[in-house]
């Protein structure tokens, strides 16, 4: 597979969405990253399926959200009514992951599986087949601009001999340091939110290609 990159628009002016996202539609990425925090799994709160709805139309690209919330079965519908194209999920916040994963295939998305820092890696393994990508948290989810735990290039490459057919997304920390690595640890899709917008974002998604491809 080729490396993807999904810009999170965590880090964004959150006054000017709309314009960031149809700047990141003409950005050297794939996706467009929604991390969705409801106060409670999490402690910030930060968008919903509304805010997803309403950004809709200002892209082409997939809408990949990120749900770090509890009940996320209470959100499957409206994420497709907003129009997302996938839903990823935590293992942490779900007392029944087949079911809500079962759910967001018949609602007509991708679905996704993410871990936590300090999750077994083993716990993915029941669910591959009902998922097409595992996202690998490189910081503990909450706020954007965390340092990076190396550690996780281990769960990365784990995960990798896991799933090999598997989209593998890692999210935290993402930079021209920490993207080679994680490639070449079996990374093959990139969240970077505060390396995005460190700068000017058509730049700066360039630059991160340019470093990912050279390390594939």
């Amino acid at each position: 597979m080729s490396i993807l990159l999904a810009p999170s628009i965590l880090s964004a002016d959150f006054s000017r969405l709309g314009e960031t996202v149809e700047i990141l539609d003409k950005a050297e990425c794939d996706w467009i990253h929604v991390d969705v925090m409801d106060g409670s799994f999490v402690p910030p709160i930060t968008f919903g399926a509304q805010a997803v709805a309403s950004l809709r139309d200002k892209t082409k690209k997939p809408m990949d959200c990120h749900l770090m919330i509890n009940h996320p079965e209470t959100q499957v519908e409206m994420f497709r009514d907003a129009g997302a194209d996938r839903l990823t999920v935590h293992i942490e916040a779900c007392r029944h992951l087949h079911r809500v994963l079962q759910q967001i295939g018949k609602a007509g998305m991708k679905a996704g599986v993410a871990i936590n820092p300090g999750t077994p890696v083993s716990l993915v393994e029941p669910v591959l087949k009902m998922v097409d990508l595992v996202l690998v948290m490189t910081v503990n989810p909450g706020w954007g601009g965390q340092k990076f735990i190396e550690s996780c290039l281990d769960k990365v490459d784990a995960v990798r001999k896991m799933a090999p057919e598997h989209y593998v997304q890692v999210d935290g920390g993402v930079d021209l340091d920490t993207a080679p690595r994680l490639v070449s640890a079996g990374a093959n899709v990139l969240v970077a939110g505060k390396y995005t917008f460190s700068g000017n974002p058509i730049e700066q998604l360039a630059k991160l290609r340019s470093e990912c491809c050279t390390s594939a």
